[in-house]
């Protein structure tokens, strides 16, 4: 829980006051990074939508046909004009295909559902960011849908209903990102991970089936699920200092 770690609140200023140092240390801006990010916890987001019809026509009649994916990057990005929010997967992915092939049908409805998990969802977290382990994550999961018919996960601290706003932005090729609408999008072809960002926006905050207000949300922090804790104060100190 997030309680015992945001307690030795030294400790991670400490980490952060060195990150020179670290620097000097680690070798590379990605592991530099990596390690002061694990110092910071993220909210956890799922999102769900359905599988892009090449995809669904490979599988069985048993299968679900909605995919979805645990997001290890997501932001709120503005509220005005218009609410946006950002995320980003990595490639090859059935659910970058799965968007791209709803943003091309020239859908204008919702094309997807971010769910908001909360502090009793890390095994969900976990089935959506293990395909391997498991192959039907919506398997015994219940969740309802929207209007649209797309999966808003139960137990979630809330969802949001967001459409596309353009096509992904290639991350490893970051020249394209000086010539958007151009032709000529580089195809990834070296060692790693590459990523594509995703920019939407939110057509509808649904209304998710109720839940506690003392349910706290599901956080990621060093490598692990956690929660909030509210910072208290210390027993004996002077409120005057």
């Amino acid at each position: 829980m997030l309680s015992s770690s945001f307690a030795h609140f030294s400790r991670a200023s400490r980490v952060y006051r060195n990150v020179n140092g670290m620097s000097t240390r680690a070798g590379t801006v990605q592991e530099d990074l990596r390690a002061l990010l694990r110092e910071t916890a993220q909210p956890v987001a799922v999102v769900t939508a359905l599988k892009d019809t090449a995809t669904n026509s490979q599988v069985g009649q048993a299968s679900s046909p909605f995919h979805g994916a645990t997001l290890s990057s997501f932001s709120s990005i503005a509220m005005e004009p218009h609410p946006l929010v950002t995320f980003a997967l990595r490639i090859p992915s059935r659910m970058a295909t799965s968007l791209t092939s709803a943003h091309s049908s020239g859908n204008t409805h919702s094309h997807m559902v971010i769910n908001i998990l909360s502090e009793h969802q890390a095994e969900t977290a976990k089935r959506f960011s293990r395909a391997d382990l498991y192959p039907e994550p919506f398997a015994s999961l219940p969740y309802t849908l929207t209007k649209e018919g797309l999966p808003i996960l139960d137990g979630s601290l809330g969802a949001m209903s967001c459409r596309l706003v353009a096509a992904s932005w290639p991350l490893h090729d970051l020249e394209s990102l000086n010539n958007r609408g151009k032709e000529g999008r580089a195809e990834w072809r070296g060692e790693g991970v590459a990523s594509e960002l995703f920019i939407a926006q939110v057509t509808r905050v649904e209304r998710a089936p109720s839940i506690a207000e003392t349910v706290r949300p599901l956080l990621y922090y060093r490598r692990g699920y956690v929660t909030t804790h509210d910072i208290g104060t210390k027993s004996g100190s002077d409120s005057s200092s």
